[in-house]
């Protein structure tokens, strides 16, 4: 046991030795690598001082110092920015569901403020805010040079005040001042209805609430209709639709997914991946899914959209999606600010990345712009036209074949043509979703 021992230690006192004798050149290495990072550090503190003590007027040291750390993350990426106290608070409610401001989802590009999407009824929306706008000036004042975070602030104010913000629009061939009364906004995660006999279901955020609201949306919709034998399927609208919590776009995803993977992130480090898989349960029981997409369409979205593509579970309808196919994580700091730091790039279940390419659709259709001079066209009386079928004709024989129930199923399935003729005037997208629908159930189940 003696000996043991004795042989431990011995190989210890050796292996420090070693240490000793290996470290040093390792240690003197390291110090000249790191030379030039204390040489930055120190001429960052020789500039902090003289703007102290030298710039024309008196500037608070604790606003240089956030402005600093700012410039430092909002120079990796769009998304990546420092959260004041104040920030770090308005967005854990803002992923609760409720905060103030206009309603708009907002990103950087090439130092122009770009709008993702406008949020369903809210002030922005109502004043025709669209996916893809520039906001050019606020109140007249530029936003070119501003941090995103900055820019966001000029938004900002009390509820109930009015706001002038200026666009470049594509297709406008001048900028244009749009006023906004901004108010508290107050996000319904979920909207549903039904059109005929199919279910549509209008995703506008995912925050905490998502989840939740569309399950019970999606079965009082069902029940509406009389139960699922009696619905023909899903349209699961996601068209701007900014994104939000990645948990609740994976929640989203596995409620129509009987097994495999919804997402997977990989990030800087290999081991720090993640892969996270459906568990059994489909909230539509096997009936067609067609989900919508646009430019608005983001993050948390495309993982939805992704996913249910790549699976098969759905039909992608629309327009690309705005490619934003990153990871954001938020660390809290010291004083009860926070840091908002992009840390994983996430890829579809076939393994594909979506950053700044988007989900291309399966079957691509442009939603027709209105002109603003569009007029309604008003269709007169038959009588005024000619007749329009050979039964408006005088004098035509009646169709003596059909009983009067045939006829009433005939009338009934005008009047859902005209209503479906009607919602492609009005969202051509949607109708065009809802057809598809139609024809898969015309087919019948495939065996």
């Amino acid at each position: 046991m003696k000996k043991f021992v004795m042989a431990a230690v011995g190989g210890t006192v050796a292996g420090v030795i070693a240490t000793t004798q290996i470290a040093g050149p390792l240690l003197a290495q390291e110090n000249a690598a790191n030379a030039p990072v204390y040489e930055q550090l120190d001429l960052f503190g020789d500039i902090f001082e003289r703007i102290r003590s030298q710039y024309v007027e008196e500037v608070e040291p604790k606003e240089l110092i956030e402005a600093a750390i700012d410039g430092m993350l909002t120079s990796l990426d769009p998304h990546s920015s420092y959260l004041s106290p104040d920030d770090a608070a308005a967005m854990q409610v803002q992923t609760r569901g409720e905060f103030g401001g206009l309603g708009i989802e907002v990103t950087q590009e090439e130092g122009f403020i770009k709008v993702v999407s406008p949020i369903d009824s809210t002030p922005a929306a109502e004043a025709g805010i669209e996916a893809g706008d520039f906001i050019t000036h606020v109140d007249g004042e530029s936003m070119l040079g501003l941090t995103l975070d900055s820019a966001v602030e000029r938004m900002r104010g009390p509820v109930g005040s009015e706001i002038i913000i200026t666009v470049v629009r594509e297709g406008e061939t001048e900028p244009f001042d749009v006023s906004i009364i901004r108010d508290t906004i107050e996000l319904q995660a979920v909207r549903s209805r039904t059109q005929g006999e199919t279910v549509v279901l209008r995703v506008t955020t995912f925050n905490d609430k998502t989840t939740p609201n569309l399950v019970t949306k999606l079965e009082e919709e069902v029940e509406t209709l009389g139960g699922m034998d009696s619905v023909n399927g899903f349209v699961l609208d996601l068209r701007n639709n900014p994104g939000g919590l990645l948990t609740q776009a994976i929640r989203v995803s596995d409620a129509f997914l009987e097994k495999g993977e919804i997402v997977s992130t990989r990030g800087r480090d290999p081991a720090d991946g993640d892969r996270f898989n459906a568990t059994p349960g489909d909230l539509a029981q096997g009936k067609p899914i067609v989900v919508l997409i646009n430019g608005g369409s983001a993050s948390a979205s495309e993982i939805v959209a992704g996913a249910l593509q790549d699976h098969r579970r759905a039909i992608v309808v629309g327009t690309k999606s705005f490619g934003k196919g990153s990871v954001q994580t938020v660390m809290p700091l010291r004083g009860d600010g926070a840091m908002r730091l992009t840390t994983a790039r996430y890829y579809t279940p076939s393994g594909r990345s979506i950053q700044a390419l988007g989900v291309s659709p399966d079957i691509v259709v442009e939603q027709p712009r209105r002109r603003q001079d569009e007029e309604e066209e008003e269709d007169g009386p038959a009588s005024a036209i000619g007749p329009r079928s050979e039964g408006d004709l005088r004098g035509s024989l009646d169709n003596d074949s059909l009983t009067e129930d045939q006829i009433k199923q005939i009338e009934e399935d005008r009047a859902k043509a005209e209503a479906a003729a009607e919602l492609r005037e009005d969202d051509y997208q949607l109708a065009y979703a809802i057809d598809i629908l139609k024809g898969l159930n015309a087919l019948g189940p495939t065996e």
